[in-house]
């Protein structure tokens, strides 16, 4: 081959290598021409994440209880040995006799006895029963009124007192019993005054009273009724013009 031929080759394939390089960049173009708009795609929500707390599981179920032994049967009860009856001793014979008479002894007389002293102020007549003060009647004290309700707090806690029941029960026999009247009174088959347990019990509750209320002045008697009933036994206090602290100090009188 000539230079001349070598040389238009070498044109030839250079051409026909630009020629295949605008086709490729032609049809590249054209691609990117063709492809159609396609919007941008969405974004997603958010995936909300919780932690949650699961519970412990329950504790196991206790074991059931072991069914106890069953007892034994008792044995039966032998039945009481029969008692043969004793034979009826033979009475005695009688000797019958008549009794010789003596002449009656000297015998000095012994004078009787009067019997236990009654102290007749224990007795309330209908007259001061009318108007002495009452729980519930509004009088704190027997005459001023005031905050110590002295009357309905000392008939609530005799009430609860059983050794003052059982000795009104015994002493009351439907009438009211006057104990105190400035001096504790002596009541008959009472050993002491007041009826001991009624007059301890009084003591006890009015001393471990406030001292406003103890030092209250009080104007004629208080009944103090120891039931709701119409025949409870009810316990008489007071005399004239007298404080609660009176109670404790009573002056002393003879049997």
């Amino acid at each position: 081959m000539t230079e001349a031929a070598r040389i238009h080759a070498k044109r030839r394939r250079l051409v026909t290598g630009m020629l295949s390089l605008g086709g490729h960049a032609a049809f590249l173009a054209a691609l990117l021409l063709a492809q159609p708009d396609i919007p941008p795609p969405r974004e997603l929500p958010a995936v909300q994440v919780q932690l949650v707390e699961l519970p412990p599981p329950p504790p196991p179920a206790p074991p059931a209880p072991k069914p106890e032994p069953e007892p034994d049967p008792a044995p039966p009860t032998p039945p009481p040995p029969k008692v043969e009856p004793k034979p009826k001793p033979t009475p005695p014979r009688r000797t019958v006799s008549r009794p010789v008479r003596t002449p009656p002894p000297d015998v000095t007389p012994i004078e009787a006895d009067s019997g236990p002293v009654t102290d007749l102020a224990a007795e309330v007549s209908d007259a001061e029963l009318a108007s002495a003060t009452k729980a519930g009647s509004g009088v704190g004290a027997g005459g001023g009124g005031g905050r110590c309700d002295m009357v309905a707090w000392l008939q609530a806690k005799l009430r609860k007192d059983r050794r003052v029941q059982a000795a009104m029960a015994q002493a009351h026999q439907g009438r009211a019993i006057r104990v105190w009247n400035g001096d504790w009174v002596t009541h008959p088959g009472q050993e002491g005054k007041g009826l001991a347990s009624v007059r301890e019990a009084i003591m006890w509750e009015v001393a471990f009273a406030p001292e406003a209320c103890r030092q209250q002045r009080v104007r004629g008697l208080i009944v103090v009724s120891l039931d709701d009933g119409p025949a409870s036994p009810r316990v008489v206090v007071g005399a004239g013009d007298w404080r609660w602290s009176d109670l404790l100090f009573a002056r002393s009188r003879g049997g």
